[in-house]
């Protein structure tokens, strides 16, 4: 069975099912025309970005028909979850050859196509452009080891960012990293990042009996040598048991790379704490640690979180975006190392919304946050507050889909003229 999704995964990205996708958008256009808006994210991390824009355009520009491609396996699960009720069609995203990416685009005809954050292949983008179909980044961030590599091969990455009609970056730092690439200013906006726009709601999503209340821990996307610390601190709040609530303390703990899962199990248990994998189905009900090696349900897990701790910031890894957390208003700790989202962290510091913590600081201040209900309440209403502030995105980059929409409705009337002019040459000259 494996195999046979492998076969048609990889059938589907080399162009053998675009005549599936004409007839499919074929019946979703009806008999006025569309325009057509493609969407692709890459992975896990950017189809939830996305979510926020995909109802945004679904809601604002109608009629019109909404293509979301991802590219890896997970992506395209999660997005079938998430974004299916609100597109008229997923894929998975063409292979980067042109004769595969002419057929995708002959057969889908966008009137403009929208990059979420990340995953450049040149031939994709140069064909865009070659057809003047406008192109645009959403949530776009550099982080500081790939802009070093911008940088080192400028001769391949600025025509590429230059086939961009549009740069949305998340941050001002962001942009200013596109601005020493060469990137022309009036190409380069910056919208924010879209997942401010992302619902805060208690989820019922994540149905464990043992963890549905109580303290709950959730260290997300941690990395090796992390994990030690975090199993320390939790062993050392847990024994120490400071707070007096109805539920005990756990911990769920959601490894960057899922495949770590079993070797995170040994390691909770070479720590005396009782573990389970949630892809193991049990019920987690005699376990104090749950290992989350399952794709798409760490915002879930926050939603019903009293505290978060942000994994590759205890270790040089650049750290990751702890805006789900602050959407749900959890406090959150993270070390030093959050370099590749240093805005968003340094604001949430500031308006007392997240702490930031060292290895041997860790575990005194969880267990501040954890047992006192005063300190846990202004932090939490101080996230909220800064994802308020930053709340309205969406609007700002769905504007400015109706403007290229403009912008491909008026060149795909240039083109429709030419051609007509050109039938009435061919005819007269016979």
């Amino acid at each position: 069975m494996l195999l046979q999704k492998n076969q048609d995964r990889v059938l589907e990205r080399l162009g053998r099912r675009t005549r599936q996708i004409k007839e499919k958008l074929a019946a979703a256009a009806g008999a006025v025309p569309k325009p057509v808006i493609w969407i692709h994210a890459l992975s896990v991390g950017e189809v939830r970005s996305a979510l926020p824009l995909v109802k945004g355009l679904r809601e604002s520009i109608h009629p019109s028909a909404l293509i979301f491609s991802a590219t890896t396996r997970s992506g395209k699960e999660l997005a079938e979850r998430l974004i299916a009720p609100h597109v008229d069609l997923i894929l998975f995203s063409p292979l980067d050859f042109p004769c595969v990416v002419r057929r995708f685009l002959n057969a889908i005809k966008p009137s403009c196509f929208i990059l979420v954050e990340t995953d450049f292949w040149p031939n994709w983008l140069r064909q865009l452009q070659q057809r003047q179909i406008p192109v645009m980044l959403v949530n776009g961030r550099i982080s500081e080891k790939s802009f070093a590599s911008y940088c080192r091969f400028a001769l391949f990455f600025k025509p590429m960012f230059r086939c961009f009609s549009l740069l949305s970056m998340q941050t001002a730092q962001d942009r200013d990293k596109m601005l020493a690439l060469g990137i022309p200013a009036e190409r380069i906006v910056c919208f924010g990042n879209l997942k401010y726009d992302l619902p805060a709601s208690r989820s019922a999503a994540f149905a464990l009996p043992a963890f549905k209340d109580g303290s709950i821990w959730v260290c997300g996307s941690t990395h090796p040598g992390e994990e030690e610390l975090i199993f320390a601190a939790f062993q050392k709040i847990a024994g120490a048991n400071p707070c007096v609530r109805p539920s005990p303390l756990r911990l769920i703990l959601a490894p960057r790379k899922i495949e770590r899962g079993g070797e995170l199990l040994k390691l909770a248990c070479s720590f005396g704490l009782n573990a389970a994998l949630r892809s193991s189905g049990e019920s987690g009900e005699e376990s104090c640690v749950l290992i989350l090696d399952t794709i798409g349900e760490l915002a879930d897990c926050y939603s019903v979180a009293r505290l978060a701790f942000i994994g590759g910031s205890l270790v040089n890894e650049g750290g990751h975006n702890p805006i789900e957390a602050a959407v749900q208003g959890v406090p959150a700790l993270f070390g030093e190392h959050m370099e590749d989202f240093h805005e968003i962290a340094r604001d949430l510091v500031t308006c007392g919304g997240a702490k930031v913590v060292t290895a041997e600081t860790l575990a005194e201040t969880a267990a501040a946050i954890l047992c006192d209900d005063a300190l846990h309440t202004a932090m939490s209403g101080s996230a909220r507050q800064l994802v308020e502030l930053h709340r309205g995105g969406v609007r700002q980059h769905v504007q400015a889909v109706r403007d290229m929409l403009a912008v491909s409705a008026v060149t795909c009337r240039k083109e429709q003229c030419h051609e007509a002019m050109m039938d009435k040459i061919s005819n007269h000259s016979t």
